[in-house]
C-alpha cells in the first residue's frame, strides 16, 4: 500500500477506535485522528515483525484493518493514560 493508503486507513482506524473508547480525548478529534494515522503504521509494523503476519498490498485485507484497528486503540490509550488529565478542571 502506498503511503496515502495508510493515511486514510489510521484515519479511518482513529475514528472506530474513537467510537471504540468513546470519551473526552486530551486532544480533541485531531490529535485523535493523529493517533489514528501512528497507530496504523504501528499496528502495521507490530503484525509484521510479531506476529508473523506481514501486511498485504490490498487495501480492504482484514488483518490490515484489524492491525491498524488495534494499533490505533493501543495508542490512544496510551495517550490517555498520559495526558488524560490535562483538560479536566481543578
Amino acid at each position: 500500500m502506498s503511503i496515502i493508503a495508510w493515511i486514510i486507513l489510521g484515519l479511518v482506524a482513529g475514528v472506530i477506535a474513537k467510537v471504540l473508547l468513546p470519551g473526552r480525548d486530551p486532544g480533541g478529534i485531531i490529535i485523535t485522528t493523529l493517533i489514528g494515522i501512528a497507530g496504523a503504521f504501528v499496528g502495521g509494523w507490530l503484525s509484521a515483525k510479531f506476529l508473523d503476519r506481514p501486511i498485504n498490498d490490498d487495501f480492504f485485507d482484514l488483518a490490515t484493518w484489524v492491525a491498524a484497528i488495534a494499533g490505533s486503540l493501543v495508542l490512544l490509550i496510551v495517550y490517555r493514560l498520559l495526558f488524560g488529565n490535562s483538560r479536566e478542571r481543578r
